[in-house]
């Protein structure tokens, strides 16, 4: 059977695997360690949850302890993350992987003080993990230097382009240096990321591991007919009748998040809001409430999604169907992970049964109805031959106007 000694590491990041408990590699990490040990760059497909970041620290950290100078701190590895949220938590992977080493790391973001950043860089690091606004921010300051960076890795690529971040990437890539190894990871491959890869991978090999699989195989999906109205009321039952223990509830936006936590809260369920508009101190404190299991449930938007990495999630809702259905497939990604089962509910109104026959064309499948609920609406069953939902003209309009504001704004949740 493989294992990680079997991969060449060091016997320093065994050390530290064996202590997180890990003994066999995911498939994304078998595949993609020895090619990044070889010099290969690499572009992977593959959802977070599949253990893709130990798959680019790992080799990354091994290249980096043979030709290791303690005296000379230069950023050698640049990792390029869409949310604060992921990038924290890349970081306190390269902690726990490089705990028996003396290389350093350091996260950089946006909405906080950068004054701690300017001084961990200042003092020297080896590796930079950093969101694009805030490191663009530091290298027109003067404060970062990229000219000794040898491994690049871009993370949830798909991700950074609905974000907006496509000029900041580029911005920093053509301060990289030429010579250097890549890596870029990405839940979905459409043109526009695979456009992406060839503006600056070189001869890479590709690891595609299909997230439908994942979906399909490991979470128990089901989708509930309701009036809008009635939507709060279903989710409490069902949150009570399962007693779900750590559960993770998607709206559509950042004020129905925030009214359905206190909804929730008045029916005696303890729930917390994590969303754009929310600070930085406030998101990080309830993601490791949320981690810690001291709060059961969290309320969020596509948005801040990506940077809930969250072990032992066992129900996702979809109190809100998604207008796109990729993100419908990212969502119910939170559970099932790390080989576990898992739970997803879907919230279907009147208004959102083109949204339904999207996502279902998506997964190939249609999902499982549930209907002895006490509040089944058959109005909202999608009729026959309906065509996929779209998003609205209107919603497309705010979306546009976020979009460009986020753009603008150097201190906006996109750093």
């Amino acid at each position: 059977m493989l294992n990680f000694e079997s991969l060449g590491l060091s016997q320093k990041l065994l050390r530290a695997l064996s202590n997180e408990g890990y003994d066999t590699p995911t498939p994304v990490q078998s595949q993609a360690i020895p090619l990044l040990l070889n010099g290969k760059d690499v572009l992977g497909v593959a959802q977070t949850g599949t253990g893709k970041t130990a798959a680019f620290a790992l080799p990354i950290l091994q290249i980096l302890i043979k030709k290791h100078n303690s005296n000379k701190r230069n950023i050698r590895a640049l990792v390029l993350s869409p949310t604060r949220e992921l990038a924290a938590q890349i970081d306190e992977r390269f902690s726990v992987y490089s705990q028996y080493t003396d290389i350093r790391h350091n996260v950089i973001f946006g909405g906080v003080s950068q004054k701690p950043q300017v001084n961990s860089l200042n003092r020297g690091i080896d590796i930079l993990v950093a969101t694009p606004g805030r490191l663009l921010d530091l290298i027109q300051q003067g404060h970062v230097d990229l000219r000794s960076v040898e491994f690049f890795v871009l993370d949830e690529a798909d991700r950074m382009l609905d974000m907006g971040f496509i000029r900041d990437i580029k911005k920093v890539l053509k301060i990289l240096p030429k010579k250097r190894q890549n890596l870029l990871f990405s839940a979905t491959m459409p043109s526009s990321i695979a456009n992406l890869a060839n503006s600056f991978l070189n001869n890479a090999e590709m690891i595609d591991l299909s997230p439908k699989e994942i979906t399909v195989d490991r979470i128990e999906q089901s989708v509930l007919f309701v009036r809008k109205a009635d939507k709060r009321k279903l989710l409490v039952d069902i949150i009570n009748e399962n007693m779900v223990k750590r559960g993770i509830i998607f709206t559509r936006t950042k004020h129905g998040a925030n009214r359905l936590v206190k909804q929730l809260d008045k029916a005696g369920i303890e729930a917390l809001a994590i969303h754009g508009n929310k600070s930085q101190g406030a998101r990080t404190r309830a993601l490791e409430q949320f981690k810690r299991g001291s709060v059961p449930l969290l309320v969020a938007t596509d948005i801040a999604s990506r940077g809930i990495d969250v072990e032992g999630v066992t129900h996702v809702f979809n109190f809100d169907l998604p207008n796109e259905p990729e993100s419908y497939v990212h969502r119910i990604g939170r559970t099932a992970r790390a080989g576990k089962s898992g739970v997803a509910y879907a919230f279907c109104d009147e208004s959102e049964s083109g949204y339904l026959v999207g996502i279902q064309i998506l997964i190939g499948n249609e999902i499982r109805v549930i209907e002895n609920h006490g509040y089944h609406f058959s109005e909202a069953i999608p009729k026959a031959n309906q065509k996929p939902g779209k998003i609205k003209i209107k919603q497309n309009k705010n979306n546009n106007r976020n979009n460009n504001r986020n753009n603008n704004n150097n201190n906006s949740y996109r750093n």
